[in-house]
């Protein structure tokens, strides 16, 4: 049977505010990427975040950006590799510390935003970025976008990967996702959302913003937890999934 990782950006919040969606949201994905403080959360919405995962039996992963929480690391910064060595391993560290006080297993790391984006297409900072994964634990999963240099290098290192896809985001003739600057960046039409799941699960293809397929593999889909009717958006396309046949489940290690 084909199958997909749905995975979803939480505890992406601070003190005793909960995002109102987390709870809900993990009812219909099978992992989730956990904020470590440094563009957003805290030690305590980490911790909660993480018995919350633990609880609905979803698979937990670092989701370590740029130090910046102000921009919630949607900025691009200008790092050397060895500090994009650093701030991975240390938000790896981070967030391992309550995977494990809890009893649970740390399964992947998807780096975030401008961090993501900058090591999809710079091989020195996706190179620095697995490196910090693999010393970390070498049998982590580094979740990055298919066709990017993060996968490339991941391979090269001996590092499992997984080939993410975006629901909600269009995408550039290269493989590049749109930059959220673009007015077309984002795609709000649930319906057009849920064709372009298919096809990209289905098929391995996806429709660039020139309207030509290009073929990419999908692994693991990121849905975003913090729009106006995200669990409506996770529910109908965990919904049509399962209704083609596709069941859901996470990478393991």
């Amino acid at each position: 049977m084909q199958s997909i990782d749905l995975n979803c950006d939480m505890g992406e919040a601070f003190g005793n505010y909960q995002m109102p969606n987390d709870e809900i949201l993990m009812d219909y994905i099978s992992s989730v990427n956990i904020a470590c403080g440094f563009h957003a959360g805290d030690p305590n919405v980490m911790q909660r975040t993480v018995n919350l995962a633990i609880k609905k039996g979803v698979a937990i992963g670092a989701h370590p950006g740029l130090p910046d929480l102000q921009g919630f690391g949607r900025r691009n910064m200008k790092i050397s590799p060895n500090e994009a060595y650093q701030i991975t391993l240390y938000q790896i560290g981070s967030l391992y510390g309550f995977v494990k006080a809890a009893g649970g297993k740390l399964n992947h790391v998807k780096p975030h935003g401008a961090l993501y984006n900058m090591a999809a297409s710079d091989a020195s900072l996706a190179k620095a970025i697995a490196q910090a994964i693999f010393d970390f634990d070498s049998t982590l999963i580094l979740y990055a976008l298919a066709k990017s240099e993060m996968v490339n290098t991941a391979e090269n290192l001996g590092l499992v990967s997984a080939s993410e896809v975006f629901a909600d985001r269009t995408y550039q003739p290269n493989g590049q996702l749109t930059p959220r600057t673009e007015e077309n960046a984002m795609i709000i039409d649930e319906k057009l959302a849920i064709e372009q799941v298919l096809l990209m699960v289905r098929n391995k293809q996806v429709i660039a913003t020139d309207n030509q397929k290009i073929d990419l593999k999908a692994e693991t889909l990121c849905l975003h937890g913090d729009g106006l009717h995200a669990v409506e958006f996770a529910k109908a396309i965990s919904e049509k999934l399962k209704f083609e046949g596709i069941s859901i489940r996470a990478p393991r290690k």
